[in-house]
């Protein structure tokens, strides 16, 4: 019955190995369907979850609280519920533990290694590369120009900082945080896999 939780690099493979590891395991994969779970909680939309996570600490959040969270909240949900960065955090507290008491599951991203941190039988893996190789994957997966993968490599880091500072946390790439630390620049994703999976296992 364990939980694996896969923080990651953008553009590193966290997402590929993290689907690999769940079928080879014959795990569950949570990533989105994490957006759809908060969104039927609070009653709202999945784009408005998806917001809050993108937005974190940004311009968008300011702009509600200055025109009426509430009330600007809900004419933009589906349902006319309401959610805004402290209840997100709530929701995810609450989802995921939900999800990893389930057991035989990977979950990908939205800060796994700090909710999951004492959770027993919980192995937090960490997927790195260099930049140059994440642009690079980037531009071979969704057939992007090198400009237009780097843009959006840059981009995904900062929604990464800002997704991290809504736990009040800065220390998401310190060692001591996972039980294993692959580099996808110098192994394979295959053998990515096999390593997370040997962890599991053994």
């Amino acid at each position: 019955m364990s939980v694996i939780t896969i923080s990651r690099q953008f553009g590193a493979g966290g997402k590929t190995i993290g689907e690999m590891v769940s079928r080879k395991l014959g795990y569950l994969f949570f990533d989105d369907q994490i957006i759809q779970m908060i969104a039927a909680r609070a009653r709202v939309s999945p784009g408005w979850v998806k917001s809050i996570e993108r937005e974190a600490g940004g311009m968008l959040q300011k702009f509600i609280l200055s025109v009426g969270r509430k009330s600007f909240a809900e004419r933009i949900s589906e349902e006319g519920g309401y959610i805004d960065e402290e209840i997100y955090i709530d929701l995810l507290n609450t989802i995921i533990t939900k999800i990893a008491s389930e057991g035989n599951v990977v979950i990908l991203g939205r800060g796994g290694q700090y909710i999951l941190r004492d959770f027993s039988d919980a192995y937090h893996v960490l997927i790195v590369a260099d930049k140059a190789d994440r642009i690079k994957f980037i531009e071979n997966r969704y057939g992007f120009s090198t400009r237009r993968a780097t843009q959006v490599v840059d981009r995904q880091e900062k929604r990464r900082i800002n997704l991290y500072r809504k736990f009040g946390k800065e220390d998401y790439e310190t060692p001591g945080l996972y039980h294993l630390i692959l580099n996808t620049s110098k192994l394979s994703i295959e053998r990515a896999c096999e390593h997370i999976c040997m962890l599991v296992q053994h």
